[in-house]
């Protein structure tokens, strides 16, 4: 079953309701688990005000909630949305100011820095805000642009056949679901043991996408077997995200769904993590992969990085380019008013549990990415790398000495896609049942 967030209709009532949602713990319940514990001063909000300071009070509480890192934000009364903000150039401008503010209190110990810091004036490397109620699966205004396929070849080797499919975005699934069967079935009548995967300029999208490629990449003997969870803050996985009840749960139709004799919200979904476990279950005809050597760069961000982080426990893989963006975390769209806000939601573990990319994933083998390339090419300086490499002329090593390939090449340094395209989005958010 989908999910799609589509809100309530903007309404004083309603705004003003939010800032009373935050239920009283039980004592008892709250001294046996300080880690869901909700302070008494969340309860005390203002009851009049201005639309835009009643939004400013929304997308603090609905973090308090439903950020991931939410253990270490304050109480209402220390933040003060509204006096921090309300003297803003602009209201939107308030509003991603707070959302920066938010998300700088997490710190990465590994760094000593904020895990959303980034090169971006005021703006989180993870979370956003924009103008636009989301639509249908989380889906944004403009939603995810982009081809799915943008090129794939065959390349014979000597006796090594190698298949090349580039990826340019994670659209819906029902968008791309076509052009990936149709691609990878054309690759599979060829047995290939190698596969190159191009996600240089894949800033992500929808999760259940990326998985359904990672499921036409694998061999039916790794059905049943982890492929990644998703993990929640303590609040979502014990149910007390109360202020989720002013979300819809819509079906894959857009429709309500009847919930326990009333309408259900994101208040009802299952945030633990033994329900949101994924696992292999094969797609297409491709059974022959066993090394996937994969192009990379900055803009290879979220569900891409997802769908590398999947394939590591199981396949030979080999990371060729520059460093990923680093963004093991997802979201699910909210709507405040005429915003959808995306609040980093969830921690994505692969088989292994592994998930420290904050920082990008290190390639195995530095190519210095060329300007507009000719994907498929050959002669392309990261296919032409990652060829030589399967065919033994370039020895890869660890990512930690990784071998330097230098290539004279006039080239302007890659800059980052953009914000709103750098996605994870989840839109098979499950009911509890």
């Amino acid at each position: 079953m989908k999910i799609y967030n589509t809100g309530c209709t903007y309404d004083y009532k309603f705004i003003k309701g939010i800032l009373f949602l935050f239920l009283i713990v039980a004592c008892t319940s709250c001294k046996k688990d300080k880690q869901i514990e909700i302070d008494k001063e969340e309860i005390v909000s203002p009851t009049t005000g201005t639309r835009t300071e009643f939004t400013l009070d929304s997308i603090f509480l609905y973090a308090k909630q439903v950020y991931l890192w939410n253990d270490v934000l304050p109480g209402y009364s220390t933040f003060k949305p509204r006096e921090k903000y309300g003297n803003a150039q602009s209201e939107i401008s308030a509003f991603r100011n707070e959302l920066f503010d938010i998300s700088q209190f997490k710190l990465n110990q590994a760094t000593g820095k904020p895990f959303e810091l980034s090169t971006y004036n005021n703006l989180p490397k993870y979370s956003y805000l924009q103008i636009g109620r989301t639509s249908g699966g989380g889906n944004r205004a403009g939603a995810i642009s982009g081809e799915a396929v943008l090129a794939k070849r065959l390349i014979r080797l000597d006796d090594k056949v190698i298949a090349y499919v580039a990826l340019g975005s994670f659209p819906s699934l029902s968008t791309a679901k076509s052009k990936l069967d149709q691609v990878f079935d054309e690759i599979s009548a060829d047995k290939p043991k190698y596969l190159v995967l191009d996600l240089r300029s894949n800033g992500g999208g929808y999760v259940e996408t990326a998985e359904y490629v990672a499921n036409l990449i694998a061999p039916s003997t790794l059905n049943g077997k982890v492929m990644y969870s998703e993990q929640f803050n303590q609040i979502l996985q014990s149910g007390k995200a109360t202020i989720l009840r002013h979300q819809p749960y819509l079906d894959e139709n857009g429709k309500t769904v009847t919930y326990n004799g009333r309408l259900a919200t994101l208040a009802d979904v299952d945030y633990t993590e033994s329900g949101n476990i994924y696992k292999f279950n094969k797609k297409g005809n491709l059974e022959s992969i066993q090394d996937v050597y994969i192009i990379v760069s900055g803009q290879t961000a979220s569900a891409s990085e997802l769908l590398i982080s999947c394939l590591k426990p199981y396949f030979n893989v080999k990371l060729i380019g520059e460093k990923t963006y680093g963004k093991p975390v997802g979201f699910f769209g909210i709507n405040i008013d005429q915003y959808s806000v995306y609040l980093s939601s969830f921690l994505i573990k692969n088989a292994q549990g592994w998930s420290d990319y904050f920082n990008g994933m290190e390639p195995d083998l530095n190519v210095t990415m060329p300007n507009n390339p000719t994907l498929g090419d050959t002669e392309e300086a990261c296919l032409k790398a990652a060829v030589a490499a399967i065919d033994g002329k370039i020895q890869l090593q660890p990512k930690k000495s990784a071998s330097i390939l230098r290539l004279n090449l006039n080239r302007i340094p890659l800059a980052l896609i953009d914000k709103d395209s750098i996605g994870m989005i989840e839109n098979r958010l499950k009911l509890k049942y």
